[in-house]
């Protein structure tokens, strides 16, 4: 099995290696990070880097095809190969995932097209530009695409995922590899547990849709 996770320029981090960390312990499972060009990607900060090893036309056919997300979703959108890239993937994936605005690409290249679909709850309203139904949970199935949530939500989804492909058995044993046991010392992950001036004070600094 061979599953895909795109970078780019702008990248988050963890939308990308929260699920890495998961889908790298899955049994027979070769993880290859890919991108437009081979080298190093800074994430969305410019602080960290993270390792391309393979271009996009050096994959012939993920099995699981990952996009993770970007606070600029521009960065990602912008990147018309990337974007041609991700819809002759899905052609051929066994599933096609992604985590925060990350769905915003799967959705321009045209991948959640009347379909049910999460991202970050500051970019929901974005997917129905391209057509598709968001929903604000923090994995959501439709066929073989699934999406997750803002940033640390791509663990859930990566884990889910693995109970899909093996069982779940195999999930919990991965999950407990990573000792994945979220304890958050406060509750306002989400804006409906947030406070309403921290929302809104979020939504004007970056937007509605990031």
């Amino acid at each position: 099995m061979k599953t895909a996770i795109l970078l780019f320029d702008g990248v988050t981090a963890l939308d990308a290696i929260g699920p890495y960390e998961v889908l790298q312990n899955a049994p027979d499972n070769e993880v290859c990070f890919v991108a437009s060009s081979r080298g190093m990607k800074r994430t969305d900060f410019g602080r960290l880097g993270l390792q391309a090893d393979y271009r996009l036309d050096e994959i012939d056919q993920a099995d699981i095809l990952l996009v993770p997300g970007t606070p600029n979703p521009e960065a990602l959108l912008s990147d018309g190969a990337a974007i041609e890239w991700i819809g002759q993937q899905h052609a051929g994936t066994q599933w096609t995932t992604s985590v925060c605005t990350g769905a915003l690409g799967l959705a321009a290249a045209g991948v959640l097209k009347g379909r049910r679909a999460t991202t970050h709850w500051m970019a929901l309203e974005g997917l129905r530009e391209f057509g598709a139904e968001p929903v604000s949970e923090r994995v959501v199935e439709d066929g073989k695409i699934m999406t997750a949530a803002g940033v640390s939500s791509g663990i859930d989804m990566a884990l889910t995922l693995v109970s899909r492909l093996f069982d779940q058995a195999t999930a919990e044993r991965i999950q407990l590899i990573i000792e994945y046991d979220p304890q958050p010392p406060f509750d306002a992950g989400s804006p409906s547990k947030a406070p309403a001036e921290m929302v809104d004070a979020l939504v004007a600094e970056f937007g509605p849709q990031m």
